[in-house]
């Protein structure tokens, strides 16, 4: 497959920290600006509909979940602690985190005291109905918490996340141009897919786990960021199977994947952690194996490290490995 130069690589090579490896920075790759953020107090409303006011904005961050961290990054903010360190950095190649940045423990169950440790101005998290975490934290720091998902627009949501996270650290001038560097790349892309006659082409994405010889599939349905992003490119997502309402995923098995009867289909997937159930655990699946994607060879995994509910640098990222497979 010939390198597209596109609007997205450009996008991706200039603003992303770390977008080619989960250890190694590209060469000749562009820092977020480091501007210092604006004196003076701030105040934002979060995902809750609460409003937060700081005597200044934020400059000693902690992030609890990786979409919000990508977020402060590519703002130009490295923050001071992270919630699972090691797994953001493989599954997370959109803006890399500095060796100061310290490990606050599990997503699901940070430590407390080590985020206290660091006496944070700010700690971003997700609103995941946490409610006893979020008091436990609000007792030594302001916690903004971001909306996270929004299957009614969520590439809507996520610009809105981006901007409020900006407010918040001082940072709403790079905001708008890492946002309009963005619209400009997926407008360029949808005229790439367009140009090679993909305009409307049918795709899926999915997450493929297993279980000793139990294969389970999340798929990436209507209202998934993925999603948009592909519509904005001029896609139509083919998965009409049910999906949750806070985040547009629903799950199958390789059954499941025959009501896929397109022959245009092309199927997407991640397996950043190196497990790859679809190349491997499927491998001798006489059903998978006669699927029309896989037949027709139309069978995408996507590159190491593109964290599928991300920001604009991994959403980004996402956009340019589709154009490339339906232009490449």
């Amino acid at each position: 497959m010939r390198p597209l130069r596109t609007a997205l690589a450009i996008f991706a090579a200039t603003l992303a920290l770390g977008a080619c490896g989960t250890t190694e920075a590209p060469t000749g790759q562009a820092a977020a600006p480091a501007d210092a953020p604006a004196a003076g107090p701030v105040t934002v409303t979060d995902g809750r509909g609460k409003q937060i006011t700081l005597d200044k904005p934020a400059t000693k961050v902690v992030g609890l979940e990786w979409g919000e961290v990508e977020m402060l990054v590519s703002l130009g903010v490295m923050p001071a602690g992270v919630a699972d360190v090691k797994g953001y950095g493989t599954w997370v190649t959109a803006a890399k985190l500095d060796a100061t940045v310290k490990d606050v423990g599990n997503r699901s169950e940070p430590s407390v005291d080590s985020i206290a440790a660091l006496q944070p101005d700010l700690i971003l998290m997700e609103a995941n109905g946490n409610s006893a975490l979020i008091a436990q934290l609000e007792k030594f720091a302001p916690v903004l918490v971001a909306k996270a998902s929004d299957t009614a627009d969520n590439l809507g949501r996520m610009r809105a996340d981006f901007n409020m996270i900006a407010t918040a650290v001082g940072k709403t001038d790079v905001a708008t141009k890492v946002l309009a560097d963005f619209d400009a790349a997926l407008d360029e892309g949808k005229r790439k897919i367009a140009a090679a006659g993909a305009a409307g082409k049918k795709f899926v994405m999915a997450d493929g786990y297993q279980e000793g010889s139990t294969i389970s599939i999340r798929m990436f349905g209507q209202g998934a960021l993925v999603s948009d992003v592909a519509a904005r490119l001029g896609l139509a997502n083919a998965w009409t199977g049910k999906v949750d309402k806070a985040w547009g995923l629903g799950n199958t098995d390789v059954e499941g994947l025959t009501a896929l009867k397109d022959g245009d289909v092309r199927f997407f997937y991640n397996a950043s952690d190196g497990v790859d159930v679809f190349a491997e655990g499927l491998a001798g699946n006489a059903i998978w194996k006669s699927l029309p994607f896989v037949a027709a060879k139309q069978v995408n995994r996507l590159p190491n490290g593109i964290w599928t509910f991300g920001g604009p640098r991994s959403c980004a990222q996402y956009a340019d490995a589709l154009v490339k497979a339906y232009t490449g």
